[in-house]
């Protein structure tokens, strides 16, 4: 276990600097491909994912929001809470011109008191209806009767609440729960197989099936198994799944891991040596590629801007680079095209200072 405050998938003082800087420190070398800016002008992107019309659709964490819930609900404490909400988190459709649309919106976002922002985490669809899973949600994070959970998106725009995963923390706890406990979860990631969604807590280091019918069942507890490590990232392939974590903070570079899970959940490592991994894909043909939100040493910062990255997995657990000079990214998805697209300044750029990157595979 790390010293310190550890901090959840969370993230320093909004950095108006990455916003600046975030386009311009893209370059490629004789090892690695060049992002090129796809779309801009989202709120903090998070999560994901290629729709059956090709379009790609994106979870927006959103604005946050000012309304306060202190006084009706354990909050989460200092300095991370307490939190204030507010209906500013969409799901936002993105044709192949990067023209953008609404998906979804009124979804649950919050602020927390440094300023960091939670709310639609990341979106899935199963046999051609599309999901949201929501981290902004909940009492705690100042949503007196929107919990955390996954949510069907309608036609109209709207959803519909499936699974309430705030009501199933708090009657199925984890063994381990960590320093900066959060009763609704935080939760970061979902993934797909046999029709139903498997989704990944980075709080309490809990991952859920979550069936179409509302219900929800526990394939792993991280935190009896491992501690507080964070997992973030969840890929389904194959019949088994992928998961890397963020690990806590201050970063030590090439202290984290990407594991093979089943959905019996036992657990093995496939590979080490990765840095605060926030997203995995896998191709068809089983090429696993990693992305690595902040590689430097330390804390989210100034610093840190740039180093993000994402590397290629190999057969034998070592990594290859791909594509460097990322800020702040926070997910990646394989394009119809074979192309990957990352979510860039997913955090700490300020209020439409989200963009999506594509980066050519050769």
């Amino acid at each position: 276990m790390k010293q310190g405050r550890v901090r959840s998938a969370r993230w320093s003082r909004p950095l108006a600097l990455a916003a600046v800087l975030g386009a311009t420190l893209f370059g490629a070398t004789a090892a690695t491909a060049e992002p090129t800016v796809f779309a801009t002008g989202l709120d903090n992107p998070r999560g994901l994912t290629f729709g059956p019309d090709g379009n790609l659709y994106v979870a927006e964490a959103g604005t946050g929001g000012d309304t306060s819930t202190i006084g009706m609900c354990p909050q989460v404490g200092p300095p991370i809470g307490p939190y204030t909400g507010g209906d500013t988190a969409t799901v936002t459709r993105i044709a192949p011109d990067g023209s953008k649309s609404v998906a979804a919106r009124g979804l649950p976002s919050a602020t927390d008191a440094i300023g960091d922002i939670e709310g639609a985490a990341d979106v899935a669809f199963v046999n051609g209806q599309l999901y949201v899973l929501t981290a902004g949600g909940g009492c705690s994070h100042g949503h007196a009767d929107t919990p955390n959970g996954v949510f069907r998106v309608n036609a109209d725009g709207s959803t519909t609440l499936v699974a309430d995963l705030s009501a199933f923390l708090m009657s199925h706890p984890v063994a381990n729960p960590s320093e900066d406990f959060e009763p609704d979860g935080t939760w970061y990631s979902m993934a797909v197989r046999d029709g139903a969604l498997y989704v990944v807590n980075a709080n309490q280091g809990n991952v859920e099936k979550v069936a179409l019918d509302g219900t929800v069942s526990r394939i792993l507890d991280g935190s009896a198994r491992f501690g507080h490590v964070v997992p973030t990232a969840i890929a389904s392939w194959n019949g088994r799944f992928f998961l890397g974590n963020l690990g806590v903070f201050p970063i030590t570079p090439g202290a984290e891991s990407l594991w093979k899970l089943t959905a019996g959940g036992h657990v093995s490592q496939v590979a080490g040596g990765l840095t605060t991994v926030l997203g995995v894909a896998v191709t068809k043909h089983g090429r696993i590629y990693a992305l690595e939100s902040m590689t430097m040493p330390g804390f989210p910062g100034p610093d840190q801007i740039g180093s993000g990255s994402v590397v290629q997995v190999k057969s034998d657990g070592s990594t290859v680079p791909v594509a460097t000079g990322l800020s702040f990214p926070t997910d990646l998805a394989i394009g119809p095209d074979g192309a990957l697209y990352v979510s860039n300044l997913g955090f700490g750029g300020g209020p439409g200072a989200g963009q999506i990157v594509k980066i050519p595979l050769g």
